[in-house]
């Protein structure tokens, strides 16, 4: 029992105030001994309610040890600064991007009311058809077979192992070289 009150009343006595964040939550430290080493102990005393999102990224780091010291008002404002300058360019390149589609969607007339997608059309003209060169036949139920012609042309040599597993002997095959 003397130890519970003893580490208590250490936590009220040892502490350090380290800083004070934006929300008004406070941070400190004291520094612990837990089996014979000294190990330092970091935590925030929140203002208002206990809201951890409240708890800024900078502090939040160094509250976990990421951080050896903790952040100075300068760095927190410098920071700050530098995330309110991210927000105002999202902000011009949404509308920007806003004002490209407008321009675009002026031009091009969607029929459909669909949002426009890849051309089809043009995709499939890319793939040569049955008819260009006859390689291809098509089976009664749909698929394609090879012809003739594409079972007589030797096979291009590959660098990989091949075989149907029942030749397969363990460390005989050699990548090449």
């Amino acid at each position: 029992m003397s130890k519970l009150f003893a580490r208590i009343a250490g936590y009220f006595s040892n502490r350090t105030f380290i800083g004070i964040d934006k929300a008004g939550n406070r941070y400190f430290t004291r520094k612990e001994e837990i089996d014979g080493i000294l190990k330092e102990k970091r935590w925030v005393e929140f203002k208002g309610e206990q809201d951890p999102t409240t708890i800024p990224v900078e502090w939040i780091c160094w509250l976990n040890g990421q951080r050896k010291k903790a952040p100075t008002p300068e760095e927190i404002m410098e920071l700050e600064a530098r995330r309110e300058r991210v927000r105002l360019n999202v902000a011009l390149l949404k509308k920007e991007e806003e004002e490209r589609e407008a321009r675009e969607g002026s031009k091009k007339v969607v029929s459909s009311g669909k949002v426009g997608g890849p051309d089809l059309k043009s995709f499939i003209r890319q793939f040569p058809s049955a008819s260009e060169g006859d390689k291809v036949e098509q089976a009664s139920d749909g698929r394609t077979k090879e012809t003739q012609e594409e079972k007589g042309k030797p096979l291009p040599e590959s660098s990989e192992p091949t075989g149907s597993g029942a030749s397969y002997k363990p460390g005989t095959w050699q990548p090449p070289t």
